[in-house]
């Protein structure tokens, strides 16, 4: 019997409409090609010149790849990053996280185009095609520096080692080399710089967290106030404090406009995971349950064995049985042990002197 893929439903949906958008796009620009012009989809990709009567296209066109090397690293991205985000944070989260993450970038994208044609003149802004799933995978390179800050990931059997927070910087290098290429748009830059900020600024303050089940405390905590997902952890260490202090200027400027909240003690003591548990892994809840009924078992298990522990009562004589009387020799030395709940003590029969 083949292996069933575990696939939970909104990653599968996601790659469901990828292979079927993708696929529909490459047919009706393979039909329409010319060799002269670029064909472009507006109701189907983001064009700003061209999509306005279709507004779906500003969330459709993130699951629109032009080119087989493309789509192979968004089926890649989606399939891994998208099933573990997924089972980490629930379906209904990680369905707002994918809102969030390709929805603005595709907006900021398009109003930054518009602003270009404005200044220099040039058409063919207006007419760059806005697609592909880069903001969800600079979204989920955040999203990983997030759950797993400390972790390390070793490239080239050990010549290459790099922390997860390293990752985001090296997608966003590689996708402006690849810019300058025909493999992705100029619009590709915008999308992965746009992508970086607002999924780093919605999971630092406005996701919502996770609560422990024992502490009290209220469910609408939100953002993750930790110092290991700070802003400038995902910088070189020498240009660290310049970043720090740029994002303190800017966090300041937001807090002015209301935009963002500043976090209390209490938030910061969360983050740290002394209320309440910000970063959940899958199986982490599995683990903590099984791990608090092993302590309940062990507590239960003392309290038996310290309710049994005590002098037990003398039994009462066996009763006389009519017949000739029979001895019995005393045997020195033997002490009878304490008895104990669930214990069972197997006495052999003993041979009479006789041999009978």
């Amino acid at each position: 019997m083949p292996p069933r893929l575990n696939i939970p439903p909104i990653t599968r949906i996601l790659l469901i409409v990828l292979v079927f958008q993708s696929f529909l796009s490459g047919a009706i620009r393979y039909k329409q090609w010319s060799g002269e012009n670029d064909i472009v989809v507006p109701y189907l990709a983001l064009v700003p010149q061209l999509s306005l009567i279709y507004p779906w296209t500003f969330l459709t066109t993130t699951l629109v790849e032009n080119n087989v090397f493309t789509f192979g690293i968004a089926g890649i991205t989606i399939f891994y990053g998208g099933r573990y985000l997924e089972r980490a944070w629930t379906s209904a989260e990680f369905a707002k996280f994918l809102v969030v993450a390709t929805l603005i970038p595709n907006i900021l994208c398009f109003g930054t185009l518009v602003i270009l044609f404005a200044i220099t003149g040039e058409m063919s802004w207006t007419l760059t095609t806005i697609n592909g799933t880069i903001p969800l995978q600079i979204s989920f390179l955040i999203a990983f520096s997030q759950l797993v800050p400390s972790h390390t990931v070793t490239l080239f059997k050990g010549i290459v080692s790099l922390r997860v927070p390293r990752f985001p910087l090296l997608h966003i290098l590689a996708v402006f080399l690849l810019a300058l290429t025909p493999i992705l748009s100029a619009a590709s830059f915008f999308l992965v710089i746009n992508g970086f900020w607002v999924s780093w600024t919605y999971l630092r303050f406005y996701k919502s967290a996770f609560p422990d089940l024992e502490a009290s405390q209220s469910t609408t905590l939100r953002g993750d106030a930790s110092e290991s997902f700070a802003f400038s952890e995902f910088f070189p260490d020498p240009i660290k404090p310049l970043i720090a202090s740029i994002s303190n200027e800017i966090f300041k400027i937001l807090v002015a406009f209301r935009i963002c909240t500043p976090f209390s003690q209490a938030d910061v003591s969360a983050s740290r995971g002394e209320t309440i548990v910000q970063r959940g892994t899958p199986g982490s809840a599995r683990a903590e349950a099984e791990r608090r009924r092993a302590l309940a078992l062990k507590a239960l298990d003392q309290r038996l064995h310290a309710a049994t522990a005590g002098p037990s009562k003398p039994k009462p004589p066996p009763p006389t049985v009519a017949g000739p009387s029979v001895q019995i020799q005393p045997q020195p030395n033997v002490q009878e042990p304490a008895t104990m709940l669930g214990e069972t003590n197997y006495v052999p029969e003993r041979e009479d002197k006789d041999g009978h």
